[in-house]
């Protein structure tokens, strides 16, 4: 990507994080943008709080924005790399856990598509004409079976193809959707930055006023805050990534 690409590219989104009451971020985000105007976004929320599970979703955050956007598609992004999970020699290993992470992905490519991508309970929002609206599902217990919204069905790396996932739980391991798009302001986050928000009844357009940056910095902000004033008084790790279409 030449530094005139990357100045484009940064200028077009903001990503902001808090570290909750975890030892160690292990969320991550990332960007490609390709000469044809062509923009990949992509959020990791890490599973666990490990060195490897960090080094990990940082490399595979980058993995995923860099294959959906040389193929115009987020859902490439989620299955390259669940493809690269299967072909790793360590997956057999069963004295060795290998990292793993919820996802998602999206792709607004020229002539105004936008495709969105996910697994696990990462969540893709659009806010459009003042009106923010989920545009993901999130995959866990409580979407299967009404239980716990902290059991996760399925995510990158989870060993479960997509016929297995959908007769445990109901849906595919990755989930996609594409449509076109309108000027409109996407978010991208991790469940400990809307979760908390959510839980206090808060709108989370409500704190995507004015630029991107400062937008993306007081939602994880407040979220950290309010997850800390629940009675659970337990803040996860706060992610989130804006852009503009």
């Amino acid at each position: 990507m030449t530094s005139s690409m990357n100045e484009v590219l940064t200028r077009s989104y903001a990503a902001a994080q808090r570290l909750g009451d975890r030892l160690l971020q292990c969320d991550a985000t990332s960007a490609h943008g390709l000469p044809d105007g062509i923009r990949a976004y992509a959020l990791l929320d890490g599973i666990g709080d490990t060195p490897d599970v960090r080094a990990w979703t940082r490399a595979a955050a980058r993995r995923l924005a860099r294959a959906a956007a040389v193929h115009a598609d987020a859902e490439t992004g989620p299955r390259t790399e669940r493809a690269r999970y299967a072909a790793d020699p360590a997956r057999a290993d069963r004295d060795h856990t290998l990292p793993e992470a919820a996802a998602v992905v999206a792709v607004h490519a020229p002539g105004g598509l936008l495709s969105v991508a996910w697994s696990g309970g990462a969540r893709a929002y659009l806010l459009l004409d003042g009106r923010l609206r989920l545009l993901t599902e999130d995959h866990n217990a409580r979407r299967a079976y009404g239980r716990d919204r902290n059991l996760i069905t399925a995510c990158l790396r989870g060993s479960d193809d997509d016929q297995e996932t959908e007769q445990l739980w109901g849906h595919p391991a990755v989930e996609a959707l594409r449509g076109p798009a309108r000027p409109a302001c996407p978010l991208l986050a991790s469940d400990g930055a809307y979760e908390p928000l959510e839980d206090a009844g808060h709108d989370l357009a409500d704190h995507l006023t004015g630029e991107p940056h400062n937008a993306a910095e007081r939602l994880v902000g407040n979220a950290i805050r309010h997850a800390h004033a629940l009675p659970t008084a337990y803040a996860d790790n706060a992610t989130v990534l804006i852009t503009r279409l």
